[in-house]
């Protein structure tokens, strides 16, 4: 199983739903960096369970514990592992997902490729294994702000099923996202999403959306074509994220309603630095950073646990009914905002340490 990620700034994940706990081990981080467990444990609290009533009650802390790889707050050059505990595990309301397929869960493809899986929560298949990406983000984040400060990665809930939200990504901040539950920018759009939600979960249904992620102050010239071009990574790190199902950058699909003309970015001298008049390609061109907003968009699909009955088949062939139960998100976007940051943060981390590799910045 790939739990793997990064080339240099390299992360992998462990852990189950209902197991013992969750983490992350961080290998090719520079040493001498400094690394604050409480930014660590910042971002965990914005992506974890029971923080509000929108989100699933599941009670964690998400307590972040380091136990290797740092010494007096600096990094060590060495391996570093952070892990958190599954306190609040309840694999008895699984009991009757160990025979019955779950339908859009990951269920019947993990028995068809492995013969054998964790039915509690969905295993690794669950959202949860995400507290290793964001951790190990928290420490790359850390790190970006060392060797290239004033890098912002900011996402936000841009739509939640017809809701769409209005936000300008050039002047979005951190603290207007997390002022509300629903980390919208848009505060006109707050309480319908919100209602939404709740009337959604109260008809044992779900529903999902688009979270949409500026990166301001990325320096130029960072990507590696031909595989490994920068929307490419971004776009594997998006979608490796549990319930997304799609990815576009700059104009994206509506970029196919343009003309070259119009579509075309074109160059200026702006404070003696090359810049675009316009940015129809979302900060990347030819796969490489070019110093302007980097903008693109992931779908979330609805949240695959309703609670309402549904036809199904068990693990030997057998046509049945199934009513989700457990505790689960209406709309998982709220919570998908750190990790999409956190995704993000991992990719430029990796990429500006492999530039430096390759030319001094």
């Amino acid at each position: 199983m790939s739990s793997t990620f990064g080339e240099i700034f390299r992360i992998h994940t462990y852990g189950e739903s209902h197991g013992g706990g969750v983490g992350v081990i961080i290998d090719g981080c520079p040493p001498s960096i400094p690394v604050s467990l409480e930014n660590i444990q910042h971002e965990l609290d914005r992506r974890r369970p029971g923080q509000s009533d929108i989100v699933t009650p599941r009670k964690e802390a998400d307590t972040a514990e380091v136990l290797s790889g740092l010494h007096d707050g600096l990094t060590l050059g060495t391996p570093i592992s952070i892990a958190v505990k599954n306190t609040d595990q309840r694999p008895g309301a699984y009991d009757e997902m160990a025979v019955k397929y779950r339908p859009s869960h990951a269920d019947y493809t993990y028995d068809a490729k492995y013969g054998i899986r964790a039915p509690s929560g969905g295993g690794r298949a669950s959202a949860r294994e995400t507290i290793g990406r964001v951790a190990a983000a928290a420490v790359g984040k850390q790190v970006l702000n060392a060797i290239s400060p004033g890098i912002e990665v900011i996402a936000w809930v841009s739509t939640i099923q017809h809701i769409h939200a209005n936000v300008d990504p050039a002047t979005i901040t951190s603290e207007q996202v997390e002022s509300n539950i629903v980390r919208t920018g848009d505060p006109n759009v707050v309480e319908t999403m919100i209602n939404h939600i709740k009337k959604i979960r109260s008809d044992g249904n779900s529903v999902g959306g688009i979270i949409e992620c500026v990166i301001r102050n990325c320096p130029p010239g960072l990507g590696e074509p031909i595989f490994d071009k920068l929307e490419a990574e971004l776009a594997k790190a998006m979608l490796s994220i549990p319930a997304t199902k799609g990815f576009e950058i700059g104009s994206g699909f509506q970029g196919t309603l343009l003309t070259g003309k119009e579509h075309n970015d074109p160059f200026e001298m702006r404070d003696g630095k090359v810049r675009t008049t316009t940015n129809h390609s979302g900060g990347v061109q030819g796969g490489i950073s070019n110093g302007e907003n980097i903008i693109f968009r992931v779908a979330f699909k609805p949240t695959a646990t309703i609670i309402s009955e549904q036809d199904t088949v068990t693990d030997k062939g057998e046509t049945t009914k199934l009513m989700g139960k457990g505790r689960h998100d209406a709309c998982v976007l709220p919570r998908a905002v750190p990790i999409v940051e956190a995704m993000a943060t991992l990719v430029l981390t990796d990429h500006l340490l492999r530039q430096r590799a390759t030319r001094p910045v």
